[in-house]
């Protein structure tokens, strides 16, 4: 009973080469594409094989297109190993998914012709923070560091607290990264860094990301400023954002912070004890805007992060629980602090700007979230009340809807649901609010290493301190351009996501090969017509596909969310 149609022409193919397997069946070369979508035999040119033997992969580029009655004529361009190689995984997704992951000469050249560490001209016209201890706060594993923190506590006339100062220093890559250059051209290409297990592929070449624009200890960094007043309830009563030089006093761990905090690390809290009435200020300012997100009515599902270990070669050894603590909560919330800031900034100086949105559920992916939710004895914030109002259901509905769920069996099944009827985050000119945080303006600011969004935040508030404001030309000129930059930005974070995805997934299989026969319990986390999603404790999903369900016929009920069973009638 679905629309039907068909293809009357092709207008462009695809230009992204072929990732596979190189077989030979009666002597005929054949590719076998990594890319289930594509369901043809691809046939290699004679003397097309690039020196490539049979098994191995291989990345082609299509010469002639499939016809009516003729496979696609392929010539193999790359070899890439054998499908046993460690990596294998990364190196087949880079090249499917046409993530850039070479810099080009010139890119390289202008990134080398950077100097290893700041020049006396590079200090002018900063505010001098270089004897203000901020730190940084990250994974034991990361190598670039964007964001450095400070906090002390603020009181009135008769010395009663008043709040906090939170200093938030982001790394100026804008002053290495200019408008027009092959570094800025190329990272606009890439528009983000992507994270594939024991890989990064970074939006700029390690120089910066690792080098001039991270903020290591014991050196001098360039960084922008987020200097922001908070109030004992958490909400931001002033801010102000200017250039500056730093030096880290330190580089910390979340779980070194959080031993500090808890008290259970001695040799940290002795190791550390310069910093101590500083870690403790900003856990007192955190606690506080923690509580004024919860009142806001933020959006928090319940998800389990998962770690993969891995060996020398990068085989996956164990998947463990990746928990998070309050200090990773506590960062969380000081660069959701940066981001509303900078968006703010725009949004009161009318300056063009680009936005990150959430958007709140559409009409249709609400109803059939209420009719699932109907089925399960729950609801959402109040129907009739929002037909009166006309409106939607509002961030803190969906809190409390999460508060109700939690702890109950199908509650994966439910935050699946949840999350399905909201749209995805994009980046955009126009400011419409970020619906799950619950904020009427949001902006990226606070990652400009690995993120070209934020970068874009940053030059708009450079220009501003350099001009104090932006020229009536210049505005019309960023209104013109900031549409197509959103939009490409938006695509390609997508694609990366979809890259990590896969890559992730790939190193699970390869991980669970070893214990095919055994028996696991899991939850259902999603019903398609096709079969069941599970997943497992370590967070491994997999499919159940209805023809495997072999004790009844089963038949998809989408009003319900359900596969029920025609003779047994369960679901």
């Amino acid at each position: 009973g679905r629309p039907e149609g068909k293809i009357v022409e092709i207008t462009l193919r695809n230009p992204r080469p072929v990732v596979g397997r190189l077989v030979s069946e009666r002597g005929v070369l054949m590719l076998a594409p990594e890319d289930q979508r594509i369901k043809h035999d691809i046939l290699i040119e004679p003397g097309g094989a690039g020196g490539a033997q049979p098994g191995q992969v291989v990345s082609a580029v299509i010469i002639e297109p499939p016809g009516w009655n003729k496979p696609p004529i392929a010539r193999v361009t790359e070899v890439l190993g054998s499908m046993d190689d460690a990596g294998m995984e990364i190196e087949i997704a880079v090249r499917k998914f046409d993530v850039p992951h070479r810099f080009p000469d010139d890119v390289l050249a202008e990134a080398d012709a950077l100097p290893d560490a700041l020049r006396p001209a590079d200090y002018r016209n900063r505010v001098d923070l270089r004897d203000v201890a901020l730190v940084t706060i990250d994974g034991e594993d990361a190598r670039d560091f964007d964001d450095a923190v400070y906090c002390e506590a603020v009181t009135d006339a008769r010395g009663r607290p008043k709040g906090w100062r939170l200093l938030v220093a982001i790394a100026d890559v804008s002053h290495y990264v200019r408008p027009g250059s092959p570094l800025d051209a190329e990272a606009q290409s890439r528009t983000t860094s992507v994270y594939f297990p024991r890989r990064v592929i970074p939006m700029l070449p390690e120089k910066l990301s690792n080098g001039l624009c991270s903020i290591n200890p014991e050196v001098d960094r360039l960084v922008l400023v987020a200097d922001m007043v908070v109030d004992t309830a958490g909400e931001v009563i002033a801010y102000q954002f200017y250039p500056a030089v730093m030096h880290s006093a330190a580089r910390l761990t979340y779980n070194e912070v959080w031993g500090i905090l808890g008290g259970d690390d001695v040799a940290a809290i002795e190791r550390r004890s310069a910093l101590l009435p500083r870690l403790h200020e900003l856990y007192a300012l955190y606690q506080a805007l923690e509580a004024a997100r919860k009142k806001r009515g933020a959006i928090e599902f319940d998800t389990t992060e998962t770690k993969m270990l891995c060996d020398a070669q990068g085989r996956i050894t164990e998947i463990v629980a990746q928990s998070r603590n309050d200090a990773h909560r506590l960062i969380e919330e000081c660069m959701l602090a940066a981001n509303t800031c900078a968006a703010d900034f725009l949004v009161r100086n009318k300056h063009p700007g680009l936005y990150r949105v959430h958007e709140g559920p559409s009409a249709d992916r609400l109803a059939k979230l209420r009719e699932f939710l109907a089925g399960a004895g729950l609801s959402l914030g109040n129907a009739a009340q929002e037909a009166k109002e006309k409106r939607g259901p509002r961030p803190q509905d969906y809190q409390i809807l999460s508060q109700r769920i939690h702890g109950r069996p199908d509650s994966a099944l439910l935050q699946t649901m949840m999350l399905r009827s909201m749209q995805q985050a994009v980046y955009t000119p126009d400011n419409q609010g970020h619906f799950g945080l619950a904020y009427d303006a949001y902006a990226h600011f606070t990652s400009p290493i690995r993120r070209y969004p934020d970068l874009i935040v940053h030059r708009l508030l450079r220009e501003t301190f350099a001009m104090g404001t932006i020229v009536a030309e210049r505005q019309e000129r960023l209104r013109s351009i900031l549409p197509e930059i959103a939009e490409h930005t938006s695509a390609r974070e997508r694609i990366a996501i979809e890259a990590e995805r896969e890559t992730t997934d790939m190193k699970k299989i390869e991980y669970m090969a070893q214990f095919v026969g055994d028996a696991f319990d899991a939850v259902i986390s999603g019903v398609t017509a096709f079969g069941i999603f599970c997943e497992l404790d370590n967070g491994v999903e997999g499919l159940v596909h209805v023809s495997s369900m072999v004790n009844d016929y089963y038949e998809y009920r989408e009003e319900l969310y359900a596969l029920v069973g025609g003779s047994t009638h369960v679901s």
